[in-house]
């Protein structure tokens, strides 16, 4: 029986060190940039947010003025390079049909696209600072990195499921073309032939085996 307890003691002493140690990590990621953040914000960032940044992206903070989405395409051992796949069009649509129930599941590339350039308030009005003065601009510094690289990986990964059957079903490496359609103002909201403009950027290639 004192066995028992000493081991149920040392599991609930180990629990909170492990809680303490975490709630420690939190603290730490949501304190304002300082010069030990961006010396020790991506080994905080690889325990707090392994997969994907967590952020309010994905709740639509201000009204929507533009379309974000992703196609992607593959290439095959041959090396064959396939046509771009609309990997957003499909979501997209069926939220469209369905007004009670729509699947959230776009929301992820959504939220990933916008990671892609998301940046700290403090450093991204710098850059706008310096980019208006036509100074050099601050470069990314190794959190904004990390970030962008794991926005990158969630979308070729996230792509290699939306084409189950391309390459016979082993593709190679793939490729992410993401796209912002700017949508007309609304002082055109009733012009048809308004069509806004499109913005899109092509992400590198990523081999296959790499996004396992």
């Amino acid at each position: 029986m004192t066995q028992h307890l000493m081991v149920r003691r040392a599991a609930l002493i180990i629990g909170a060190a492990l809680l303490g140690i975490y709630f420690l990590f939190a603290s730490f990621s949501q304190m304002p940039l300082t010069p030990m953040k961006v010396k020790y914000y991506s080994q905080v960032n690889d325990v707090m947010q392994p997969y994907m940044a967590q952020n309010w992206m994905l709740f639509a903070p201000d009204p929507l003025s533009d379309e974000r989405g992703i196609l992607s395409r593959a290439r095959c051992a041959d090396g064959a390079v396939t046509d771009f796949y609309d990997v957003t069009g499909p979501h997209v649509r069926k939220v469209q049909g369905d007004r009670f129930f729509p699947p959230r599941i776009n929301r992820l590339v959504s939220g990933a696209v916008m990671q892609l350039d998301s940046s700290d308030p403090v450093l991204q009005r710098l850059r706008d600072t310096e980019k208006e003065a036509k100074k050099k601009q601050l470069p990314l510094l190794p959190y904004e990195k990390t970030s962008r690289e794991q926005a990158e990986r969630f979308l070729s990964r996230y792509s290699l499921t939306q084409m189950p059957g391309v390459c016979a079903g082993r593709p190679a490496a793939v490729q992410v073309r993401v796209y912002v359609h700017e949508l007309p103002p609304w002082s055109q909201r009733k012009n048809e032939s308004a069509k806004g403009s499109t913005k899109y950027q092509d992400l590198s290639w990523r081999e296959v085996g790499t996004l396992t």
